[in-house]
């Protein structure tokens, strides 16, 4: 479970590596997020899928993990029981209309058990797209190691 980071608001995301001899290879990690919200004059709805290549460094069960990826953004919102209307959605930077994508970077820290357990992540995520560059993104992540 991701707080902020690449999935934006939040997600649930699944981390793997290519090599499972080496926890220092190359990995990838997929997910899932968003929100959807009914209110007296219609609804909105957001959904978000990260997608990143990651590489950890580090000994034992730190490493410092660095990235980059791609969220895809679908957001909908629809006014006083109308259709459905795909509209801008803008978040830290303006997405135009969607569906569209948001690029991700991704630098911090993470703690991985040697034997499975419990994970934790803090890291950077700067994100970016047509409109512009945000460096100051952040995530924190709590999870399970099997």
């Amino acid at each position: 479970m991701e707080l902020a980071g690449a999935g934006l608001a939040y997600s649930i995301n699944y981390d793997f590596r290519f090599s499972k001899e080496d926890i220092q290879s190359w990995g990838m990690r997929v997910g899932a997020g968003g929100w959807a919200t009914t209110y007296n004059s219609g609804s909105e709805s957001l959904l978000t899928l990260p997608i990143q290549m990651n590489r950890l460094f580090g000994k034992k069960t730190h490493f410092f993990e660095v990235g980059g990826g791609a969220t895809f953004i679908h957001y909908r919102d629809r006014w006083g029981g109308g259709n459905y209307e795909w509209r801008n959605f803008n978040f830290i930077l303006d997405s135009g209309n969607t569906p569209a994508f948001m690029g991700t970077l991704n630098m911090g820290y993470r703690k991985v058990p040697e034997n499975g357990g419990f994970t934790f992540r803090a890291n950077l995520t700067p994100i970016f797209n047509h409109n512009g560059f945000w460096p100051l993104f952040a995530g924190i992540s709590f999870g399970y190691a099997f």
